[in-house]
């Protein structure tokens, strides 16, 4: 098995690479612009490289924007525990802090997505929009997941993830071989015969090959479904219940096989400001990386009507 050095993944562009302390671990982000703050958190099987394309445009539309690898993934710590979505929201919140902010708008792809509504349920003053990539919001997702058969067959792989040990081998194995496996199965043919396609999947394959990455990927899959019948995630969701008084902006892809766009549209339910869900054809799971101008139009569209409201 070849193993890749989290140095391997400060790759070079119109950013500059930072550690910062939040909340008792150390959090790899990519910084650039200048301008409220706006905050990337990545998804599955990705790191902070899933925003390459969002990062010079928001900062040339006037924005600070700041991709963080996610507590166990790239190259920030990764702890033996915990990676519940009420920590790693707190790693989120500790951040925005650590930057000299009290707020930011949040971005968030799959897995980010989740924190993302965590973030702004646990600590709503810090949040001042979210935009959400590939997610449903978390009560919808677990309501799903307890009564729709067809989202349980689309989340079957975090199933296979739950024993000890044999996920992280399964991941690791031909230099993150699975990862590539997933990403085609969840993405647009379209994408798929691209360029950025084959160089993604190369970076995210070594990321998942950084010692103990592969665990902490696990351990927040081992926590989505334990949490489903354990107290502590029945306290998580009841925490969810009240509805969002920020404005959010959804977006999915019509072929999401993994959160499939029904499990996710009923999100709006959970929102008390303005929402807004875009729908994006030929698209699966990653839409900031499948169409990237789409997704980089819609959300300077977005920050700027926000900015607006506030002048």
């Amino acid at each position: 098995m070849a193993l890749t050095e989290q140095n391997d993944l400060l790759l070079p562009g119109p950013w500059a690479h930072r550690d910062i302390t939040a909340n008792g671990v150390r959090l790899h982000v990519a910084e650039a612009g200048s301008g409220p703050l706006v905050v990337l958190l990545h998804g599955f099987p990705q790191m902070w490289w899933a925003w390459r394309h969002q990062i010079p445009a928001l900062s040339e539309a006037g924005y600070r924007v700041v991709a963080a690898d996610l507590r166990g993934f790239g190259s920030s710590d990764k702890p033996p525990r915990p990676y519940d979505p009420a920590t790693t929201a707190g790693d989120v919140a500790g951040l925005i802090r650590a930057l000299g902010q009290s707020e930011a708008y949040v971005v968030g792809q799959d897995l980010g997505g989740m924190i993302g509504w965590a973030l702004a349920a646990l600590h709503p003053e810090m949040v001042r929009g979210l935009a959400v990539l590939g997610a449903a919001h978390p009560r919808r997702w677990r309501r799903e997941m307890v009564f729709g058969a067809p989202q349980r067959r689309g989340s079957r792989y975090i199933f296979s993830y739950q024993p000890p040990r044999l996920p992280e081998r399964r991941l690791t194995k031909d230099h993150g071989a699975q990862v590539r496996t997933l990403m085609r199965a969840w993405s647009s043919r379209r994408w798929q015969e691209t360029d950025d396609f084959a160089g993604a999947v190369r970076i995210y394959r070594d990321a998942i090959c950084v010692p103990q990455a592969s665990y902490g990927a696990a351990e927040y899959f081992r926590w989505m479904v334990r949490s489903l019948i354990r107290p502590d995630g029945y306290s998580f969701v009841r925490t969810l219940r009240r509805r969002l008084d920020r404005s959010v902006l959804q977006i999915h892809g019509t072929d999401d096989p993994c959160v499939l766009p029904g499990t996710a549209d009923g999100s709006g339910a959970y929102v008390r400001a303005d929402y807004n869900w875009r729908l994006l054809d030929d698209c699966g799971h990653f839409p900031a990386e499948e169409h990237p101008k789409t997704v980089n139009d819609e959300l300077v569209r977005w920050l700027q009507e926000l900015d607006s409201r506030d002048q």
